[in-house]
């Protein structure tokens, strides 16, 4: 597949203790917009941010809490996209957890997939 031009851009804002079920939700989200056949996915931990909740959480080592702050990037066509936010909603319900998922315009500049392995190889 070769993307190229204008695209979309989602983003998801979690906590990294939130789950979905007995996995963490942002492996969740990934492995779902891998079977949904997207582009690619990465997630991205932070260092520090706060929430709705305005807590501060942060990566500290005398912090117990090992809550930090999740950004799940996923870049495709705009249809793609608009499919897959009805699979995330309906993530967010089962987690039962909160989060901010946005949208917005991008342009891809250089997109080039590699080979890809099996899904088999492709599994830890």
């Amino acid at each position: 597949m070769e993307i190229t031009g204008k695209v979309v851009l989602l983003r998801v804002f979690i906590g990294e203790s939130d789950k979905l079920g007995h996995l963490p939700l942002y492996e969740a989200i990934v492995k779902r917009a891998r079977d949904a056949d997207l582009a690619g996915a990465t997630v991205l931990k932070g260092v520090l941010g706060f929430g709705a909740t305005a807590r501060i959480r942060t990566h500290k080592i005398l912090d117990l809490s090992s809550d930090l702050p999740m950004v799940i990037e996923i870049v495709d066509e705009e249809n793609k996209i608009t499919a897959f936010k009805d699979t995330l909603s309906e993530m967010f319900q089962q987690a039962r957890c909160g989060g901010l998922v946005t949208l917005e315009k991008a342009q891809v500049i250089h997109y080039i997939p590699g080979n890809k392995k099996s899904r088999a190889d492709a599994r830890p």
